[in-house]
């Protein structure tokens, strides 16, 4: 196999398809379901299907305390019939919420925590093949223990673990955790994230 480059990688070149018709099929809280009918060069009319996400990103926080322990929630999944454990994640409640603003409102919902200090660090494709969803990433530290409140119904005694960056590590290798943005979130701190030094705050 040649690593011969023939040209420069674009990612906005333009597409090899065209869209011919699109409609709605489901309106939920957070996301829309698309039936798409495409056509292009190598095929005739072909239709997917397109889940487009609402109010903006997915946001997950990856947080530490003063003793660099990482707050992990025991989540419900009804798609997957199973427990999780994942990082504090969730969406905009209205398209005016700022993604800082969700962040340090689901660390308080869902870990128990105030942050003094917030920073994005990524930002992703959850599955670019169906979906439009992107989740950014959050970095907190400074925290400060206050009330949290229930995920949701299927979550209503939800637990939050506290762990090392070693044993969260640890859980990711062994397959424990399986989130994939609590995964990527992780490996980023084992790598060694730090605030950026033109890191947002929360104060």
């Amino acid at each position: 196999m040649s690593t011969r480059t023939y040209r420069r990688f674009d990612p906005w070149r333009p597409a090899p398809v065209r869209e011919q018709s699109r409609r709605q099929l489901i309106d939920g809280h957070y996301f829309t379901v698309e039936e798409l009918a495409l056509s292009s060069s190598e095929s005739e009319t072909f239709k997917r299907l397109i889940l487009r996400e609402k109010h903006g990103d997915t946001i997950g926080v990856i947080a530490q305390t003063a003793d660099g322990s990482i707050p992990l929630v025991e989540q419900y999944r009804l798609p997957s019939h199973r427990w999780t454990l994942e990082i504090p994640a969730g969406h905009a409640r209205l398209e005016h919420e700022k993604p800082l603003d969700v962040a340090l409102r689901k660390l308080k919902e869902e870990a128990g925590f105030d942050a003094a200090h917030v920073s994005q660090f990524m930002r992703f494709l959850n599955t670019p093949s169906f979906s439009t969803q992107h989740t950014s990433l959050f970095y907190a530290t400074d925290l400060t223990a206050t009330d949290r409140t229930a995920i949701g119904p299927e979550s209503p005694r939800s637990n939050v673990r506290l762990v090392s960056p070693a044993e969260a590590y640890d859980m990711v290798i062994r397959g424990i955790i399986i989130d994939a943005k609590s995964i990527i979130a992780i490996m980023r701190l084992h790598d060694g994230l730090r605030h950026p030094k033109t890191a947002d705050s929360a104060q």
